[in-house]
């Protein structure tokens, strides 16, 4: 099957693909329409397409908040600092430290000033005919956009989980938000710091929420850390291979 790459290169390369990001967060605007294609010649005389298509993953409402907005909701929902609310908790997990207040709303988690959950996504499909998949997946590659918005705990759903378990376990999933200022560690431990810490908030709420939590294991400080460098080890266990001679 001959097809002139000559021709497909010339006319990939020529194409004006722009992506805007408009006033509205939730819009993604192109240059030329959503789906394009390019024909291809083909001995048989039946064109072939590359068709390229953008699609938009939107949260669950409508609307997002910039950074600097989520400061402000922060500040007017939280009057004197994290320091002033009466229902908060400190949680720790390894080096992650996070203090959590709760305030009733509708389920909303906002860690240092920024949404856990997933904010906006662009990605580009590319279908192609399998014979130069590799051919124009390396041209395609630099079609593909970046995420434009990141949201805190990166769409990991487990650590997400971490944080609503507390709640879920409660039956409060969509009727307290969640405002965490949360650092040290890393991200896996921050999410099992600010676990922690809803749980001892709720407690603040209701001490009824004890035995529930506390036969969940929600309110146990887990105190496993990274075992210390031995010396003459190159970990903190693992030996040099032995040599007898």
């Amino acid at each position: 099957m001959a097809i002139s790459i000559a021709s497909l290169t010339t006319s990939l390369f020529s194409l004006s693909f722009s992506s805007q990001i408009s006033q509205k967060p939730n819009t993604l605007s192109f240059s030329r329409s959503n789906s394009l294609s390019f024909p291809l010649s083909h001995p048989s005389k039946q064109p072939l397409t590359l068709r390229v298509s953008a699609t938009v993953a939107s949260p669950e409402t409508n609307t997002t908040t910039t950074t600097t907005d989520l400061k402000k909701l922060v500040k007017s929902r939280l009057p004197g600092g994290f320091a002033a609310q009466t229902i908060h908790g400190t949680g720790r997990r390894k080096c992650a430290i996070a203090r959590v207040v709760l305030q009733e709303g509708t389920g909303k988690v906002i860690i240092n000033y920024r949404d856990a959950k997933l904010l906006l996504i662009a990605t580009v499909l590319v279908l192609v005919p399998v014979q130069f998949s590799s051919f124009l997946r390396y041209i395609a590659g630099d079609l593909v956009p970046v995420p434009m918005k990141q949201e805190y705990l990166q769409g990991n759903p487990l650590w997400l989980q971490y944080v609503k378990v507390p709640l879920v376990t409660l039956g409060y999933e969509s009727s307290y938000d969640v405002f965490v200022k949360a650092h040290g560690g890393g991200l896996a431990g921050q999410a099992q710091a600010i676990s922690l810490g809803v749980a001892r908030a709720l407690l603040k709420v209701s001490q009824d929420h004890r035995i529930p939590l506390k036969r969940e294991g929600l309110l146990t400080r887990d105190s496993r850390i990274v075992e210390r460098k031995k010396v003459g080890l190159k970990k903190a266990r693992k030996a040099p291979q032995f040599s007898k001679r």
